[in-house]
């Protein structure tokens, strides 16, 4: 039996090794609704209510106390029911750090690598799948558009493509 072909997953012709931001998703294991709860509100407009979960509060715990990280930080973020979204920016400090020669397969797997990590090992149990999406930000206005979706996506979580509804 012949698998189907992968695509690559890395934008051809980007350096890598240059400062940048990129988009993130990070999925809970089994797509479990386990972060947080994302209700119909009761007011007449009916605007949704996104609360954490224990789990989605410590997830947010880690995600805040990312700016101690050397070399990049996560700049935007929301914690979804089974899966969390990010903006992290790799921004090397003036003359710091070696180039690497690419840093998504560096600096953002170590920045997603530890917030799993961390979590898993206060919950005393691994929640996530194994891999993550990335997605490399080009230009202010895919910045722009990438913020505005993880800012909104609570509003529109039963459009979601990871919507899944709960028992």
């Amino acid at each position: 039996m012949k698998l189907p072909e992968r695509k690559p997953n890395r934008l051809a012709e980007f350096d890598y090794s240059t400062d940048g931001a990129y988009f993130i998703t990070v999925c809970v294991r089994d797509m479990r609704c386990i972060l947080a709860k994302i209700t119909v509100g009761d007011d007449a407009l009916g605007v949704p209510i996104h609360t954490l979960t224990p789990a989605g509060k410590i997830v947010e715990k880690y995600i805040l106390s990312s700016e101690k990280l050397t070399g990049g930080y996560i700049d935007k973020y929301v914690v979804m029911p089974n899966h969390i979204h990010m903006i992290v920016r790799i921004e090397k400090p003036e003359g710091g750090l070696p180039r690497a020669s690419t840093p998504t397969k560096q600096l953002v797997p170590e920045v997603v690598g530890a917030l799993k990590r961390l979590v898993n090992r206060e919950l005393g149990g691994n929640i996530f799948q194994r891999s993550f999406h990335d997605h490399v930000i080009r230009g202010h206005g895919d910045y722009n558009k990438i913020w505005e979706y993880i800012d909104t996506n609570p509003l529109k979580w039963m459009d979601d493509c990871f919507y899944i509804e709960e028992q």
